[in-house]
Parts: C-alpha cells; sequence; structure tokens
C-alpha cells in the first residue's frame, strides 16, 4: 500500500474499524459504553487506566491508530536524552553529521514529523536561508522565488504541508508542461515516490532531475512510509532531498521525520525549524525525539529484515491455518515489493451469502468489541473479504486474531434480507441545511430526487457542488456526497429521521469527525407573475 492508498483509505477506515468510542456488543446499538477513567495508570494499561481502549493494529502504519511501535534502542535513546540540556543548532549539526555517515547522503535532519519536513525545506527553498525573508512568511510579495510544481499524480493531502508557506502550486501532467512551467519563479519541484513516479515513466524522478538540475531546481520527494534504502535510491535516481515519516516503517518515534540529501538547503530547512523563530516555530522537535530518530536509523542498518519478514509471514500462517477450516473461506498472501508500506498481507475471502456477513461488517464488529482490532476489508466480485496486514502486529497478536476471525464467521446467522422498508415520507425537493460543527455552523443546500426508497440530487457545501445520493426506510435517511478538490476529499455521511417539512440528524465526517444537521424545505420568495420577452434591443437603459 502506497501512501496515495493510505489517503483514500482515510474514508474507507470509518467502514473498516472506524475509531470513535468503544461500544462493547453487549451495549444497546448506539450506545457508547465510556470505560471508566481514573488517574493515569503507568503501565501495560495506561491506556485503559484514563478511560481509552487499545487496538491491535493489522492495518499498517496509520498515524490515526499510532503509526508503528518504537523500537527498544529508540526508547533507550529518547530516555537517556530526556535528563540533560543541549545547545539545539549543536545537537542538529551533530545529527546531521552522523546520518551522513550511516546513510551515505551528504546530510541529515530530523523534524518533527514528514509533513513538518516538507514544509521547513519549502520554506528553505523559497528564502535560500535569508532569516529576513524567513520571518515574512506566509506573505511571499517580493520574493523571488514563490512557485511549486507539482505533477498531479502527486498531489495528495500531505501538500498541505507545502502550501503553508504560501507558495504557489503549479500541477502539470507531462514534462512538457513542466519544461514550460519552469521559470525564474520556480522555488521547488515536489513528487510522491511511487507509481508515476518510477523509473520508465513519462514523469519519473530522473526526467524531473534531468529539467530541474540544470536550472538549480530543488527536488523535493515524498517517500513518507518507504523503508529506509541505503545508499537512497532517491538521491541516487536525482533528488536532491528525500522525505521519510520517523513513525512509519523506520519505528522511530511517531512525531519525528527525517530529511536526507543535500547539506546547504538542510541546514536552510534546519533555520526553518524550531527552536528557530519563523513560521516552522509550530513544528517543535525536542532533543529525545531527534536521538531517537537517530537511533532508529542506527538500528535499521543492524535489524534483520529477512528474520522479521518471517516472522510476520508466520503470524499470516497461524491465522491461515485457523480460519480455513471453515468451509468456504478461502486465504492468499500479498509479499509486496514495492518500498512503500512494505509487510505481507493475508486476504481471508468468502461468500457474504453463504456466512451472512460481509468483509465490512467484520471490520465493523472488530473496531467496536474486544478485543479491539483494526483490519481492511473489500467486496469484489460476488465475493467479500478482510485484510490482515502485518508489519506493526506484536508477539501474540496472530493468536488473538485467528480466533477472534474464526468466532465470527462460524456464528449461526440468519439469511441476509434485501429487502427495504417502504419510504413513509416524501422528501423529493430543495431543502435547506444548516450544519453545527464542533465551534461553528455553515449554510448548505441539498436538492432531492425521490424514487421510492432511492434518494439521488446535488449537494451544495461552502465552496463546491458535488453529487449526493442515499437511501430512505421508513422516516430513516442515509446519504452520501464527497468533496474532491486537487489532494484532498471530505465525505459527508448523512443520517437523519425525515418528516415531510425536515430532517435532522448527524453526520458522519471519517478523520473529521461528527457534525449536526437541521434540513427545512426551501421557501421561495419569487412572484409568480408572466415573463416578457422583448423583441430587440432596449430603447434607453
Amino acid at each position: 500500500m502506497n501512501r496515495r492508498d493510505i489517503i483514500k483509505n482515510l474514508t474507507v477506515i470509518p467502514f473498516a474499524g472506524s475509531f470513535l468510542p468503544f461500544t462493547s456488543s453487549a451495549s444497546p446499538a448506539g450506545e457508547e459504553e465510556v470505560l471508566s477513567a481514573g488517574p493515569l495508570a503507568i503501565g501495560p494499561n495506561i491506556y485503559e487506566s484514563i478511560g481509552v481502549e487499545p487496538v491491535i493494529n493489522c492495518r499498517g502504519t496509520f498515524t490515526i491508530i499510532g503509526g508503528s511501535v518504537e523500537r527498544p534502542e529508540v526508547i533507550a535513546a529518547m530516555k537517556a536524552a530526556a535528563g540533560f540540556f543541549v545547545q539545539y543548532d549543536e545537537l542538529a549539526t551533530g545529527i546531521g553529521r552522523r546520518l551522513a555517515e550511516v546513510t551515505g547522503a551528504e546530510w541529515g535532519m530530523v523534524s518533527a514529523g514528514c509533513a513538518a519536513g516538507l514544509k521547513h525545506v519549502t520554506a528553505a527553498c523559497v528564502t535560500g536561508g535569508n532569516p529576513e525573508l524567513l520571518i515574512r512568511i506566509p506573505d511571499l510579495s517580493g520574493f523571488e522565488k514563490n512557485e511549486v510544481i507539482i505533477p498531479r499524480h502527486s498531489r495528495n493531502a500531505y501538500d498541505h504541508a507545502i502550501r503553508n508557506i504560501g507558495v504557489k502550486l503549479i500541477t502539470v501532467d507531462t514534462a512538457e508542461e513542466m519544461e514550460k512551467a519552469i521559470s525564474s519563479k520556480t522555488a521547488m519541484i515536489y513528487i510522491m515516490a511511487y507509481g508515476d513516479s518510477d523509473p520508465g515513466q513519462p514523469l519519473s524522478l530522473e526526467v524531473i532531475s534531468k529539467l530541474a538540475k540544470p536550472k538549480n531546481i530543488p527536488v523535493l520527494v515524498d517517500a513518507a512510509a518507504e523503508v529506509l534504502t541505503i545508499p537512497n535510491v532517491h538521491l541516487n535516481r536525482g533528488a536532491t532531498v528525500v522525505a521519510y515519516s520517523g513513525g512509519k516503517a523506520i519505528c522511530g518515534p511517531q512525531c519525528a521525520g527525517l530529511l536526507l540529501g543535500n547539506k546547504d538547503l538542510l541546514m536552510s530547512a534546519w533555520q526553518a525549524s524550531s527552536p528557530h523563530h519563523g513560521p516552522g516555530r509550530d513544528n517543535k522537535v525536542g532533543k529525545e525525539e531527534m536521538l531517537g530518530m537517530l537511533a532508529a536509523v542506527e538500528a535499521w542498518v543492524t535489524r534483520d529484515h529477512k528474520a522479521e519478514w518471517k516472522t510476520w509471514l508466520s503470524y499470516l500462517d497461524t491465522i491461515a491455518k485457523q480460519v480455513t477450516k471453515i468451509n468456504g473461506v478461502t486465504t492468499s498472501v500479498l509479499e509486496p515489493t514495492e518500498l512503500s508500506n512494505r509487510s505481507p498481507v493475508l486476504t481471508i475471502t468468502w461468500d457474504p451469502d453463504k456466512l451472512n456477513i460481509t468483509g465490512d461488517e467484520v471490520a465493523e464488529d472488530f473496531a467496536r468489541n474486544k478485543p479491539r482490532i483494526a483490519v481492511g476489508s473489500g467486496n469484489e466480485n460476488g465475493k467479500t473479504s478482510i485484510n490482515i496486514t502485518t508489519g506493526q502486529m506484536q508477539p501474540g497478536n496472530d493468536a488473538i486474531v485467528a480466533d477472534r476471525v474464526y468466532k465470527i464467521l462460524t456464528q449461526k446467522r440468519s439469511p441476509r434480507s434485501t429487502a427495504m422498508k417502504p419510504a413513509a415520507v416524501t422528501i423529493g425537493g430543495h431543502w435547506d441545511v444548516t450544519v453545527e460543527f464542533f465551534s461553528g455552523k455553515s449554510t448548505h443546500k441539498i436538492y432531492i430526487e425521490q424514487d421510492g426508497n432511492w434518494i439521488q440530487g446535488t449537494h451544495t457545501s461552502d465552496f463546491s457542488v458535488q453529487e449526493i445520493g442515499g437511501m430512505i426506510e421508513g422516516d430513516q435517511v442515509k446519504m452520501r456526497s464527497r468533496i474532491h478538490p486537487p489532494g484532498d476529499g471530505i465525505t459527508y455521511l448523512f443520517s437523519g429521521t425525515a418528516t415531510n417539512d425536515s430532517i435532522s440528524g448527524s453526520i458522519y465526517l471519517g478523520e473529521y469527525q461528527n457534525a449536526k444537521f437541521t434540513a427545512k424545505r426551501s421557501g421561495y420568495k419569487n412572484e409568480r407573475k408572466r415573463i416578457v420577452i422583448p423583441g430587440g434591443p432596449p430603447l434607453a437603459t
């Protein structure tokens, strides 16, 4: 799974293990069971002590569930670093020099996460290390360089970090467009490190580097979820700087990032980072995380990666042997070779009409009930499935997961009914919608066409208009719309109770949590009167 897939899955996760307040299987539908919270208890039940239920991670290095588990070397380094004071510029220099020795890159830097690293490098590219320019960000008026070029295939939710500097983004589709877009205003070119950036592609890193280097334009590669390659594959292919997440494959601090590449540019990036004042002060990285990240990189070169892979496969073997005892259940293992999110994945597949449950429903059950397990799910060609990703599973998780999957798939269930309760109200027409967020309100509009149980139409949100579709059973309405500006996406899942003149309920917003809505039928102020069309131009204004 690459970073683009992770972005897509941000809106899929709610159906493949949503992470809202824990609900016990014994609790009435819709009621949240809040675990009793008391004083923080340092130990194996630290989360439960404050009323939070942990999750077994069979999903991958998603930040929303903690990324990765830090290596023992990382924890030891952070603990040792915590007991002393140190001058941060001296520390950054020592770490930069050591990262260069370990990785073979010219220089290295630790940031407060990969996204912060992208922000700091962008600041370095527009300022050139000039602090008078730095403190003016994001007002780039008068800057010599204030544009960043991004191939369309690399637009993503994480390029907010680049936009935060105030640059103008220029999106291109071809090498010819990129060549034309490059100008004296170009500060940087940014790309994601997979897929359409791979060798042989029309806008590969090699092609981009060939265009950029003669004009001294830095190329920043976002390799957040990749395994670390030594010597670095992206730098060897022409990147100026490559950025990694510390809390993913490298298993460093979750709130750290790793930058490798050109020393001069990274020195300017460090200048744009805390503890220095300016636009990066809000991205503070502590001495503990800095040394923890260095420890993770040093551990990377000594880790037995082949042994880790065998362990991960053994986890999947345990689960597969258990679930294939069930008639009609099959399994397959994917051993990915790409650099991003590289760990084996087990797919467990069955006919939902025979076991009377879908993969989405299994994943949702796992998310809501103890032991909580985050898994992926899918539906294709009449079959349904769940996916078990191993990279962050811990010893003993495999037995727990195998038992849980076996139990849920062997439960006796009544055949699934496809019949829908007839609609009890008619909701076709125009609606004025008030949306209440945590601390603000918006006014939206929805136009609905109703055909029995099915509804479709348009949803006008704050800045866009998109299609909306859904269903109504009795007086219960469910609708879905999605806005999709470049690099981003927000899914609105409306669930409410309707009368002929009102609809009210909640909106599930995925990673952005929930909102409330109330809808009233639109009123029209226009007079009903005949319209006369003139036969020619007016004789007077």
